[in-house]
């Protein structure tokens, strides 16, 4: 089986997180389409080879990730798992050739997505989420794509931050006080909007995408000292950065949903020029970075099809000498401040 991690900041039992996590937005068909058999049976290696925290959200697919998991968890019990599912989109039917998502999404629902961070529109996303899904509850709930990546400029993120809070942030508070959910927090592509939240709020988990790895390590900075102070988990989404950690510095490599940059390259080329030399994968290391520091409690990468699940389940067993830590450090590819 594979490595678990515990978390319980609030005292009630808490969630127990399996290393590697299953981020299920490939399932919505990103960039290319799967057939539901194929999308099930990577469903099935994933559990098959112990995994048992599966992230989702909404927009992933305009639905369609929700409900392949359906098909998954409908006949799994429970309590064996942790899942978590994210609000701020709710999806409004639209006819054909009207959705949203083209050059994303593949053969997906007609849906368009319209951003509510408000309390109802919360409320709603809940309930719309546990139909897709099938289940009679979600464990994590994040705020989604709260970031200038998604909504363009400071002044467009800050007026949608201050929307959350009024509204969104009230509703997930009730739901967790309730104990409808388990715990609550943001799912962003950016730790500075992460740390703004958590300097006004009382939140439990952050599902930070793309942010904390070989390539980027700002959040150590300020924010994931902040998280490790007031006992808050982390989620480490995209560790391979889009696919150049997996793949490494290959012609079309992907950094951050596009194509690398030269920089990228450059410093991929590095980190994997210093696993090889320790006979080791760079995507290994690539997994296995973020669980070094002590507020991760999962990684999560994506992975359309057998093959990629497969690399990940090993990515997820391997040992790394720590002289390549130290290598990389030497060599400043990783922070001096970075948790060893």
């Amino acid at each position: 089986m594979l490595a678990t991690r515990h978390w319980d900041r609030l005292g009630n039992g808490g969630l127990t997180f399996t290393e590697l996590g299953f981020g299920a937005a490939p399932l919505g068909n990103l960039f290319r389409a799967l057939t539901d058999a194929e999308a099930h049976a990577v469903l099935e290696a994933a559990w098959a080879g112990g995994v048992r925290y599966f992230d989702t959200a909404p927009l992933y697919g305009l639905g369609l990730s929700e409900t392949r998991l359906n098909r998954l968890l409908r006949d799994k019990p429970r309590d064996e798992y942790v899942l978590s599912s994210k609000v701020g989109r709710l999806l409004q039917a639209v006819p054909p050739g009207q959705g949203d998502g083209a050059g994303k999404w593949v053969d997906v629902p007609s849906r368009k997505e319209i951003y509510d961070y408000s309390y109802d529109g919360t409320m709603r996303s809940l309930e719309f989420s546990l139909e897709r899904l099938g289940v009679d509850r979600i464990d994590v709930l994040y705020a989604h794509d709260l970031d200038i990546f998604n909504h363009g400029t400071q002044d467009a993120l800050l007026a949608r931050l201050d929307d959350f809070m009024a509204g969104g942030y009230r509703a997930l508070v009730a739901l967790r006080d309730q104990g409808v959910i388990r715990a609550f927090g943001g799912g962003i592509n950016e730790w500075q909007p992460c740390q703004w939240l958590l300097e006004r709020g009382d939140f439990d988990i952050f599902l930070l995408a793309g942010r904390y790895t070989l390539l980027e390590q700002e959040a150590v900075e300020s924010f994931l000292p902040l998280c490790q102070q007031r006992g808050v988990g982390i989620v480490v989404g995209g560790p391979y950065n889009s696919g150049i950690l997996a793949t490494g510095p290959r012609p079309g490599a992907h950094w951050n949903y596009a194509p690398a940059p030269d920089w990228v390259l450059t410093r991929a080329a590095r980190l994997q020029e210093l696993c090889k030399a320790h006979g080791v994968r760079l995507v290994d290391a690539a997994f296995q970075f973020p669980l070094r520091h002590p507020s991760v409690v999962s990684v999560i990468p994506g992975g359309q099809g057998l093959a990629e699940m497969a690399s990940n389940l090993a990515a997820a067993k391997a040992t790394i000498p720590e002289a390549l830590w130290k290598d990389l450090r030497a060599e400043g590819l990783l922070r001096l401040d970075a948790p060893s």
